[in-house]
């Protein structure tokens, strides 16, 4: 029995229209409910949910398949960053042999190659790509099997009611997942568009690299410290609507961190001083990522860099962490030019003039060359002779060089002025030593006198 109120009749405009709606629903409840639990309808129900699991398990097993081509293409990006030249520190080439083969600087370990950062920005691009990729196919894995057990549960009248149930057992934990999965999509797309960014650069860079490359380190720097700082804010966001998602009061909880946060300011100075000082850093361009600098007593390539610390890769491969804070005086070898600063010992008893003009011709021919000519941004500047001492003569030469490309033209320069010298007959300066040595004078005697003591000796013979 069913009473329609005045409120009900509202729903339709009259109490008898809606009486017969109402009976039209319950009449079709009914029949709907007797219908579903018939053996025929059971057995029909039974052959969809076996037609579901088979075809979950066909999505399933490609979805697997593609995982697992898409972590063996995982593994070889991994190994490609891994041999990336561009992480390699090129104040490593210093320590290397003099021997550098004529064939010209592609033999040589670049130092700064824009086609090097490149293809390092390429491969953790792709990179951070198959990752997401990966973890996506993980969550279709877990979603079409999750949507299966709800879709299985809608299909028999005898759990049907399990469907609700589970739904408001948990919604709460799903909308924690919902949150948690929007703030890492919002953290990985970030990425991707700064990834996006420093390529378009690269790209603009390998047309105009003398414009270009400086902005590209800069770039990538500020691309590295601005992902940290936009993932820190998503994932306070994302805390701070979780607790609302508790019923917790969220202003006064920002402004009780705000009070915290002035109480761990006062015992973190040396952080909050790392951070403005690496703040400084970036706004002034005194470094960047991929720049060879000498600081506090410690030389090294910049290879990671963010508000706090500065990490540098020495000659050893060892990796020296820096305080931002503690950061004074910077010494940058690499931006915007380098230069080679040659002093060329020259012995003695060479002729100057003769060894200057030597000195000066190899320099030019090497501007001149058509493989290392374009390393070499202005013409070679001969100082002449810089000292003179019982070594021989030190000539010195200035070679202004593209950044970081200092030590491959001085290891070929070296090399041609070898060759140069030896054919010249031009001797290479060494330390001299004279020795004089004296000996006290002895009284002579004459030829005529120690001829008759002589004499003498016989006739007493």
């Amino acid at each position: 029995l069913l009473t329609i109120t005045a409120l009900d009749a509202k729903l339709s405009g009259s109490a008898p229209f809606r009486a017969v709606e109402v009976i039209n629903a319950v009449e079709a409840a009914l029949t709907r409910y007797y219908q579903e639990r018939q053996p025929q309808s059971l057995w029909q129900q039974t052959y969809w949910a076996i037609a579901l699991v088979v075809l979950t398990l066909i999505i399933s097993w490609v979805l697997a398949q593609v995982e697992r081509r898409l972590q063996r293409w995982r593994t070889l990006a991994t190994n490609r960053v891994a041999r990336s030249p561009a992480l390699q520190s090129p104040l490593s080439q210093r320590t290397e042999t003099e021997s550098v083969s004529p064939m010209g600087p592609s033999t040589v370990p670049s130092g700064l190659p824009t086609t090097a950062l490149r293809h390092s920005l390429l491969d953790r691009y792709y990179q951070r790509l198959l990752v997401l990729k990966h973890q996506l196919l993980r969550l279709g894995q877990v979603l079409i099997w999750v949507g299966l057990g709800f879709t299985l549960l809608g299909l028999y009248p005898q759990t049907r009611w399990l469907q609700p149930f589970l739904f408001t057992l948990l919604r709460f934990p799903a909308q924690l997942l919902l949150v948690g999965l929007v703030a890492y999509g919002l953290i990985r797309l970030t990425e991707f568009w700064f990834d996006r960014l420093c390529l378009a650069v690269e790209e603009r860079a390998e047309i105009s690299p003398e414009r270009s490359q400086r902005l590209v380190l800069r770039l990538s720097t500020f691309s590295a410290v601005i992902k940290g700082v936009v993932a820190v804010g998503i994932t306070l966001a994302a805390v701070l609507i979780t607790l609302s998602q508790f019923g917790v009061e969220v202003a006064p909880l920002l402004a009780g961190a705000g009070i915290l946060g002035i109480a761990i300011s006062l015992a973190s100075q040396s952080v909050i001083k790392d951070i403005i000082n690496g703040t400084l850093i970036l706004m002034e361009d005194q470094y960047g990522v991929g720049d060879v600098i000498v600081t506090s007593g410690v030389a090294g390539f910049v290879e990671t860099m963010n508000l706090r610390i500065t990490q540098l890769r020495n000659e050893e491969g060892r990796l020296i962490t820096i305080p931002n804070g503690q950061i004074a005086v910077v010494e940058n070898l690499s931006k915007e030019w380098s230069r080679v600063d040659l002093k060329i010992p020259v012995g003695l008893g060479a002729n100057l003039d003769e060894a200057l003009a030597l000195v000066d011709r190899v320099a030019q021919e090497l501007d001149q060359d058509q493989i290392w000519g374009p390393l070499i941004l202005v013409p070679p500047q001969l100082l002449g002779v810089d000292h003179l001492d019982h070594a021989g003569a030190i000539i010195r030469m200035w070679i202004q060089t593209q950044p970081l490309k200092q030590w491959d033209v001085a290891r070929e320069y070296r090399r041609r002025l070898k060759a140069a010298l030896d054919q010249a007959g031009i001797p290479i300066g060494v330390p001299q030593q004279q020795v004089m040595i004296v000996t006290p004078e002895t009284p002579t005697v004459p030829m005529s006198a120690r001829s008759g003591q002589h004499h003498s000796g016989q006739h007493h013979g």
